[in-house]
């Protein structure tokens, strides 16, 4: 397997952490945004592409702004929408310096055999949070989600100080005679006692 095959199929894999299942029309733009060469540069060392990925960040040695747990973190985040809070919901959420200093350095999509970028990764969770949040929003935000519960994958992957957690479905009653499990949010990370959102890609775009 070629370094570009590998490439391709972990961002797929990446998409489908943060979003789940995907149509074809959209699997194909997802493999087409892979294999743009200005997003990876082979050459260049880890090392040399965090470096650079890092220049102008303030450097963080733990997540804040986060939740003390999972169910206090899913509870903001259901706040945060139902108020339409854009706010709230980027405080929740891994920032960009968060990701260079904590997520990013034993994040498995960025160790070998699939050595993604710390731009390109970046760019695939940044991009596909902002296009979930704000559909979700202009759909549903500033009104109740009638939210009566959710569940995630019970099985955790350790990645350095990071628990990663995920998938995860919101179960809602969507009428009072019909109640619905969504994917409204990808990955939840954990770290030091804190919790925050990797990504905010969803299955509902």
């Amino acid at each position: 397997m070629n370094r570009w095959t590998v490439i391709v199929v972990t961002l797929a894999t990446l998409v489908a952490g943060c979003g789940g299942e995907r149509t074809p029309a959209a699997a194909a733009s997802a493999t087409a945004t892979a294999a743009a060469p200005q997003h990876v540069d082979s050459v260049v060392p880890r090392e040399v592409a965090l470096e650079r990925f890092r220049e102008g960040m303030k450097e963080v040695d733990r997540f804040t702004g986060g939740a003390p747990s999972r169910d206090a973190l899913v509870r903001d985040w259901v706040r945060a929408i139902e108020a339409n809070e854009t706010a709230s919901l980027a405080r929740l959420r891994i920032s960009r310096d968060e990701f260079a200093w904590l997520y990013y350095p034993t994040a498995s999509q960025g160790l070998p055999p699939y050595d993604l970028s710390p731009s390109l990764m970046w760019f695939v969770v940044d991009g596909g949070s902002n296009k979930g949040q704000a559909r979700l929003l202009q759909d549903r935000g500033g009104m109740p989600l009638h939210v009566i519960g959710y569940s995630c994958d019970p099985k955790s992957s350790k990645e350095g100080d990071n628990v990663v957690w995920g998938p995860c479905t919101i179960k809602r009653v969507a009428t009072p005679r019909d109640t619905i499990e969504e994917r409204l949010f990808g990955l939840i990370v954990e770290r030091g006692g804190e919790w925050k959102f990797l990504s905010y890609k969803g299955r509902y775009d």
